[in-house]
């Protein structure tokens, strides 16, 4: 069961665990405050506020698609490590040799953007990366094929040290995800629902980034030998595979946060229940099996595989939401929370999540899927259950961690200024997508009609208001992180002075 000690011992860090743990937050917060500053470059273009030339505009769209993706992923592995370490063994190593793959790959993805102009944006669709019609060559296509490569490779690292950590300890992979207590059994209410977490993503997470390699390898082969040509609905089957995992496992990585930390700050139990390992037991094979749903609109796709995408669709998302939500409702009903910023932060977390998942399963039932899935109804809910939901998750942790090295749970006047700013502009912001989706204003274009301006202006001043939170939050929890632990032990409760 999740401790209700406010700072334990066993969370502390100290020596190389805090420089690896700073290392990947403050890397993380940098680069979300970049790359939403390239998003709202892209946003203030299309309504017509910058010139960004076209070329240009794909090369930072590029860029902010594989950035934000990857820098999700790195942040919420930090929330999956801070927390797992408490129950089973990982090794440090395996921990900075993610960050150091993560960064090279993020080099080569950079360089091959902003010098060799790649433009084929994260997907990579064959044959576009070796169709760069005088804009860029293979060579910078394979650089940029290179770099997903090296960030996979750091992820699946970390996986496997973890996976051996958690098997050492339980035995299993089924036993720590808790199958054994599945049709009867009393439930170990000390089986720590990070690990449960955590085994679901390395399962699902480490086929998905498999699959990725896959792909990537046939693409950079393709590049150096046309002559070996590839099929374009397999490829596009294999990055789908895995971009949906990958950036899936983001989601089920951040909430481990919500699971431990939630009851700290209302001093209430969190137990561990049959259905809640139901529902994870039932997402790892939904979250595997649902990628067919992006490829609704491929009239080639095998129909079986249609039909799994449509039907997994309608269920995939609830699982685990529906548990995760009612935990969280339960927890703070006449709990008597005290709001600081990592309580607001993660019950915004939980409503980023599930108000996210909405617009999702719409897309996601085919005969909207036709009319909506090339709309920008999809950056809206994608955006909505990342900024608002996962981005929440990792957020609660940063400042909680802040807390712990003044022992107070952050609340300054700023942070409470900071709060609504970000709230609202996230607000403004996936709500201005989602009407443009609803109006059938296209998704990916660089330029724009002056009918479609409206809705690109109002979310360009959702992405000012979120840019500006942001910043102040990087430079809040850079500071923090950097300050000296001060004296005294782990506190019990959240102290009264936080109101």
């Amino acid at each position: 069961m999740a401790s209700l000690t406010l700072y334990p011992d066993d969370e502390r860090l100290t020596g190389g665990t805090r420089a690896a743990f700073n290392l990947y937050i403050i890397t993380a917060v940098a680069l979300f405050v970049l790359m939403m500053l390239d998003g709202l470059t892209m946003r203030m273009s299309q309504a017509k506020w910058l010139n960004v030339p076209p070329d240009l505009f794909y090369q930072l769209l590029s860029m902010h698609g594989a950035g934000m993706v990857g820098t999700m992923a790195l942040v919420t592995t930090a929330v999956m490590w801070f927390f797992l370490r408490k129950y089973v063994h990982l090794h440090l190593w395996a921990f900075v040799a993610n960050y150091v793959l993560f960064m090279l790959g993020a080099v080569c993805i950079i360089v091959s953007i902003f010098v060799g102009g790649y433009g084929a944006l994260w997907t990579f669709l064959y044959p576009l990366p070796v169709h760069g019609t005088g804009l860029w060559t293979g060579d910078w296509s394979a650089l940029f094929l290179v770099g997903y490569l090296l960030i996979g490779v750091g992820s699946l690292l970390f996986y496997l040290d973890a996976a051996a950590a958690i098997i050492k300890v339980h035995g299993n992979l089924g036993r720590a995800l808790g199958l054994q207590w599945l049709f009867g059994g009393t439930i170990d209410q000390n089986h720590p629902k990070t690990v449960v977490a955590s085994t679901m993503v390395i399962i699902a997470n480490s086929l998905g980034i498999l699959a990725g390699a896959v792909v990537l390898v046939m693409s950079l082969v393709n590049i150096f030998y046309p002559e070996v040509v590839l099929n374009a609905l397999v490829a596009k089957n294999l990055i789908y595979w895995f971009g949906h995992m990958y950036i899936n496992a983001t989601i089920y990585m951040g909430v481990i946060a919500v699971y431990e930390l939630l009851p700290r700050y209302t001093r209430k139990p969190y137990p561990i229940s049959r259905p809640f390992l139901w529902s994870w037991a039932v997402s790892t094979v939904f979250v595997i099996v649902v990628f067919p749903h992006h490829l609704l609109m491929d009239f080639a796709q095998p129909r079986w595989l249609a039909i799994i995408g449509q039907v997994v669709s309608w269920g995939a998302g609830f699982p685990v939401f529906l548990v995760t939500a009612y935990g969280a409702l339960t927890n703070l009903y006449r709990s008597n929370i005290r709001w600081t910023m990592p309580s607001r932060l993660m019950v915004l977390a939980v409503f980023g999540w599930a108000a996210g998942i909405v617009p999702a399963i719409l897309d996601g039932t085919i005969r909207n899927n036709l009319v909506m899935h090339n709309t920008q109804w999809v950056p809206g809910h994608f955006h909505f259950y990342l900024l608002l939901g996962v981005l929440a998750m990792a957020l609660a942790l940063m400042f909680h961690v802040i807390g712990s090295r003044v022992n107070e749970p952050p609340n300054s006047r700023m942070d409470k200024a900071g709060f609504p700013l970000y709230l609202f502009g996230g607000l403004i912001f996936v709500f201005a997508f989602l009407d443009a989706g609803h109006l059938s204003v296209p998704r990916r274009m660089a330029e724009h009609l002056d009918a479609w301006t409206f809705t690109d202006k109002l979310g360009s001043i959702g992405a000012i208001l979120v840019v500006l939170a942001m910043l102040y939050f990087a430079i809040r929890i850079t500071t923090g992180l950097l300050k000296s632990p001060a004296p005294g032990g782990a506190r019990v409760g959240v102290p009264d002075a936080a109101g």
